[in-house]
């Protein structure tokens, strides 16, 4: 419908005349399923199309001052230059990213505002009408994207972000169990889709304030979010291929680092849940440290383990699978840390809600030993978690 409203519609077409062709093609080529596709590529369409048509005048009018001879050489010499400049910008990793859609229109319509100037002396009226009906088609999709049902691709990358560390959460909680046939139902990763880049952060850095996003929330820093959970999700998948691996570890062995082995998984799982809770809740809350803390203590005792002598006189087949899977639960801690400062530093940034609950670290080197006081409803409405020697 909003494609063949200017042509049927008489104000607009006598507004635009054959000119309302470039508004229908605007509408197909800029609207999207989601607000900030639009949103983005209409504004980089409408901002190029604006400075090449008057680069291009401009350019056009320095090439009559040269004569009818001199003038198509001046104009081509122009072109190319421009040409080669702005598509060498394209190059460029950051401008790629936000303005790729804008510097490709910007060569197209200053090529063709130059060139059709030398055979029609109204560039003026060209330039005008095209910039006038690729504002209109872009205003046309935006509207229908923000008033019709829209869709925040913003929205949709905050909890696919949250929903991919729980994921790999709710594997870790399950690996101890299963790699030690503590459990009977199979934990398999069937979903990759966590190993997947999140490109949508670049759209959603052109969505205005909605929801519980205000105007510019920092969308940069969930790059840094998706690329740690990646990272961490490929050692998960490592950890996977470990169940289903032909080279299994003898009963004996297991038995040795079970006990710290099921600790770190578990308290790695559960870390990365409160992680996700944390941010798909945007609540600021600090509980996933004392699962981080619980993790890197069983994580020295496994270090401890590997380190005895019990290990020199073993076959080094039979104990190759069990400190494979020891060295990625140790990396996985690491990667987890990595994860919890990110989500931490962007509920700072963000200025996410604090929680009821406030957690102090005193002597952070010992996690375990916990008291918990009952602040009087007079003085504080809330529990203070106070964690100490």
């Amino acid at each position: 419908m909003e494609v063949i409203c200017p042509q049927l519609l008489k104000p607009l077409y006598n507004g635009f005349g054959d000119s309302a062709t470039w508004a229908v093609l605007t509408v197909v080529v800029v609207f999207e399923f989601s607000v900030g596709a639009p949103l983005g590529k209409g504004l980089n369409r409408m901002l190029a199309t604006f400075l090449a048509g008057t680069l291009a005048v401009g350019a056009h009018c320095l090439a009559t001052f040269s004569g009818r001879k001199g003038e198509p050489i001046l104009i081509s010499t122009f072109v190319f230059i421009i040409a080669a400049i702005v598509t060498f910008m394209r190059f460029f990793p950051r401008l790629k990213a936000r303005y790729d859609y804008g510097l490709l229109i910007f060569i197209l319509t200053f090529t063709l505002v130059s060139v059709s100037s030398y055979r029609d002396d109204q560039e003026l009226k060209m330039a005008h009408q095209r910039l006038s009906t690729i504002a209109t088609g872009s205003c046309i999709s935006v509207i229908v994207c923000i008033c019709i049902c829209p869709v925040w691709i913003g929205e949709d990358l905050h909890n696919s972000v949250a929903a991919n560390m729980e994921k790999l959460g709710n594997f870790l909680e399950a690996f101890g169990d299963e790699y030690f046939k503590v459990s009977e139902e199979p934990q398999f990763i069937e979903n990759k889709s966590f190993l997947q880049g999140y490109k949508s952060a670049n759209l959603a850095r052109w969505e205005p304030a909605h929801g519980r996003f205000r105007f510019r929330h920092p969308w940069k820093m969930y790059l840094n979010i998706g690329n740690l959970t990646r990272e961490c999700a490929y050692k998960v998948e490592a950890l996977n291929s470990n169940l289903n691996s032909k080279t299994q570890t003898t009963a004996e062995i297991c038995g040795e680092i079970q006990g710290p082995c099921t600790k770190v998984s578990l308290e790695s799982g559960k870390a990365l849940k409160e992680l996700a809770s944390t941010f798909r809740k945007m609540v600021r809350t600090r509980s996933a440290i004392l699962h981080i803390g619980s993790s890197k203590t069983a994580a020295e005792e496994l270090k401890t383990l590997l380190k005895t002598s019990l290990w020199e006189e073993r076959d080094v087949l039979e104990i190759t699978p069990a400190a494979s899977v020891a060295s990625l639960l140790l990396e996985i801690i690491e990667c987890i840390d990595k994860i919890a400062e990110a989500v931490y530093e962007l509920a700072e940034v963000a200025s996410f809600r604090s929680s009821d609950a406030t957690i102090s670290v005193e002597q952070p080197d010992l996690l375990h030993q916990r008291s918990v006081q009952q602040v009087s409803d007079a003085e504080m409405p809330h529990l203070v978690i106070t964690i100490a020697e």
